[in-house]
């Protein structure tokens, strides 16, 4: 069975998108589109070479979203999709790939979590870490025992977690890990504990879009990182899109699971290939592909 996945925020790069754009009157499209919806040429900020703008929350976000889904349409036969999924914000993408959301619906909505997770992040000072080399146990154990809130994040691939939240207790943390036989506890340059209790106002935000947007059924099983299976309820959907921004991205349980119901080929939609390096070091036997 065919896969498609979508990264999430962290794989952007200045000119993405611009061949696209360049080369298909689709694509072209989407992008001008794109531009009115945000309020501002984004597409400037990606074609250009303007790096530090793309690392706005903001631009860096809905540019990831839009290389996605405009990606996905331009494959047209070429994407024929059996099961789904996304990484943190490729999760958008999927929904869209999918049908459960419009270009446009999924477009408002990423740019409604962009701002409201910038908003968050000027409110509460938190952040993010990468350990390498330890059990997810150890880690959820090692986490458990800090006083201040650090939870897991993202299990990406095994002995690759990134734990998130207050800085102080994200600084504790990686101490506790480095002792207890971490290969690596490294800060990252994030602006704040995305998928921890610190993000609990920008999901309250984004709820509110969430809820007065209408979801339809996919055309294919989606597996959110909320649960990691495959869910065809939309009404699902929208619950597990809700609490995502608070807990954890289980990237390697749904990996797994897509492999237990038979997939057999990843395609990555998307800049980058972030997501096939992590498929590979869930289960090297598996075949992955880009998508462009």
């Amino acid at each position: 069975m065919k896969a498609f996945v979508f990264p999430g925020q962290g794989a952007q790069f200045p000119g993405m998108g611009k061949e696209l754009y360049e080369n298909s009157l689709v694509a072209k499209k989407r992008f001008n589109q794109a531009n009115k919806i945000l309020g501002f040429e984004i597409t400037k900020i990606m074609f250009g070479e303007d790096a530090d703008s793309l690392k706005q929350t903001r631009v860096t976000q809905p540019a990831i979203f839009l290389h996605s889904t405009i990606l996905s349409e331009v494959m047209d036969d070429r994407f024929h999709a059996e099961m789904i999924a996304g990484h943190s914000l490729g999760e958008f993408s999927a929904l869209v790939a999918a049908g459960v959301l419009s270009f446009e619906q999924g477009l408002t909505l990423v740019r409604e979590r962009a701002l409201a997770m910038q908003a968050a992040c000027n409110e509460i000072s938190g952040t993010m870490a990468a350990v390498l080399g330890l059990e997810d146990k150890k880690i959820e154990s090692i986490c458990d025992s800090i006083s201040g809130v650090v939870v897991p994040a993202n299990y990406n691939c095994p002995g690759q977690i990134v734990i998130s939240g207050a800085i102080e207790a994200v600084e504790d943390a990686c101490e506790a890990l480095k002792e207890a036989g971490a290969r690596r506890a490294l800060l990252l340059p994030v602006g704040g504990a995305f998928h921890s209790p610190l993000m609990e106002p920008a999901k309250e935000r984004l709820a509110k879009a969430i809820e007065n947007t209408n979801f339809n059924v996919p055309s294919c099983p989606v597996y959110q990182n909320v649960t990691a299976t495959g869910i065809t309820n939309p009404e699902e959907i929208r619950i597990n899109l809700m609490a995502q921004l608070t807990a954890p991205v289980r990237w390697t349980q749904s990996v797994q699971q897509m492999i237990t119901d038979g997939a057999s080929h990843f395609t990555e939609v998307g800049p980058g290939k972030v997501i096939q390096g992590l498929i590979k070091k869930i289960d090297q036997s598996i075949e992955t592909t880009s998508g462009n």
